[in-house]
């Protein structure tokens, strides 16, 4: 079959990596795509938010599987611009997809189905959010409840730091023109879970643990992600086995009475307390970084595990049991502002995987063009030694605006 996959990050990359090792996959398409993706995969200028001219090229292709990677292009309604054509599109339509672009309905979903998480209020009122934070104290979780890019999300530890995430949601707009969750901070160590979903059947994947801040020792500003490891070795098998049947299937269970079946990746953002896993967020696709990491250790068909959801059926999933740890490679001035164009040299010294992220060609030289540029892994029977790995292989990237975290693993080291 010819299959397409929407949009340019390394995220795309890694899922076209997969799909491409599939026996189903004839012609592999990326819209746009990434220089990262040219030797496994066809790149197509076409504007990843228009989908009247991506349902015209797939009708001219034959393409007959889509996988969407950004929650923006869910948003967009592209799985709704497909619902009369004999296309697989693998992810939610709009109305599902709300699990993660209104962080409003997700918590209300949460409460109604006792699905573990933090206590929470909404505001779409300055004052009256200000005097809340006030009431609660510090330290407190601000969200801005629509999509955000992964930024959307303040840890106030502090009263100012509340003041300041407030006053930039709810009366600079910094984000959008949207309401603010404010949630009971919780404590412990995070979590990514990814599950394929269709019709009430909920498939694991391995968990992951992702560094959101910028700087070493988790400090510094949120950002989309700073580097990933899988498997997790601080989190026990009773906290997956919970998180599995109390949080992912309890979930998907909870979507389909709520008349919004949900189909596609569906990503659980946990933190496993003291009292066991609860929600921090939900995403409805595939994490970036996490695809990177997860996916390479996957040894059955990518295309099977899909086809076996709409077949109905049963298959054996395997996945490799070696440690893959990412670092993410970023401009210097991520996430706020940051120059590109910066050549970026020595890739081809890397044996183990890099990831585009944010990358295009110059003149037929590979240059930055994003925030996060690059994700360069390492693997190997432990985690230990997949971090050595990964830093040996950054050592060999040439690149004069650059910057990355030196602990990504720590935790669990």
């Amino acid at each position: 079959m010819n299959i397409l996959v929407i949009g340019s990050g390394g995220r795309e990359h890694a899922l076209s990596l997969a799909l491409s090792k599939s026996n189903h996959c004839d012609t592999l398409f990326v819209i746009p795509g990434n220089p990262g993706m040219n030797e496994i995969a066809t790149c197509i200028n076409i504007n990843p938010m228009s989908n009247t001219e991506i349902r015209e090229f797939s009708l001219k292709n034959n393409i007959k599987l889509i996988i969407p990677g950004s929650e923006v292009y869910l948003e967009n309604g592209i799985v709704d611009t497909f619902h009369n054509d004999d296309i697989i599109v693998f992810g939610p339509n709009k109305k599902a997809a709300r699990i993660e672009s209104s962080k409003e309905f997700a918590k209300d979903l949460m409460a109604k189905y006792n699905i573990p998480t933090a206590t929470y209020q909404v505001f779409d009122n300055y004052n009256k959010a200000l005097d809340y934070v006030h009431e609660v104290g510090t330290p407190i979780v601000l969200k801005y409840d629509g999509l955000a890019g992964g930024k959307g999300v303040v840890v106030a530890m502090n009263i100012d730091d509340a003041v300041q995430a407030l006053k930039d949601m709810l009366l600079d707009k910094k984000y959008g023109h949207s309401k603010v969750v404010i949630e009971e901070y919780l404590e412990g160590p995070e979590f990514s879970f990814m599950t394929f979903v269709h019709n009430g059947r909920v498939i694991p994947m391995p968990i992951a643990q992702d560094h959101k801040r910028l700087l070493d020792g988790d400090n510094g500003p949120n950002t989309g992600g700073m580097g990933i490891y899988s498997s997790v070795p601080i989190i026990n098998k009773d906290s997956i086995d919970f998180a599995y049947t109390q949080v992912m299937q309890k979930t998907v269970d909870a979507m389909i009475k709520e008349n919004s079946p949900f189909t596609g990746f569906l990503y659980g953002g946990l933190m496993d307390t003291k009292d066991g896993p609860k929600v921090i967020e939900f995403n409805a696709r595939f994490g970036d970084p996490e695809t990177e990491v997860i996916l390479p250790k996957l040894q059955t068909d990518f295309v099977d595990i899909i086809l076996s959801l709409f077949n109905e059926t049963i298959i054996d999933i395997k996945w490799n049991n070696d440690y893959i740890l990412g670092v993410v490679m970023a401009s210097k001035g991520y996430p706020n502002s940051y120059t590109k164009g910066h050549e970026i040299k020595g890739l081809e010294l890397i044996d183990d995987l890099v990831f585009h992220m944010g990358t295009t060609l110059t003149n037929n030289k590979l240059v930055t063009n994003g925030g996060r540029v690059l994700l360069v892994t390492g693997s190997g029977p432990t985690l230990k030694q997949a971090k050595e790995k990964a830093y040996e292989n950054i050592k060999k990237i040439q690149c004069d605006n650059l910057i990355y975290r030196t602990d990504i693993g720590y935790k669990a080291l």
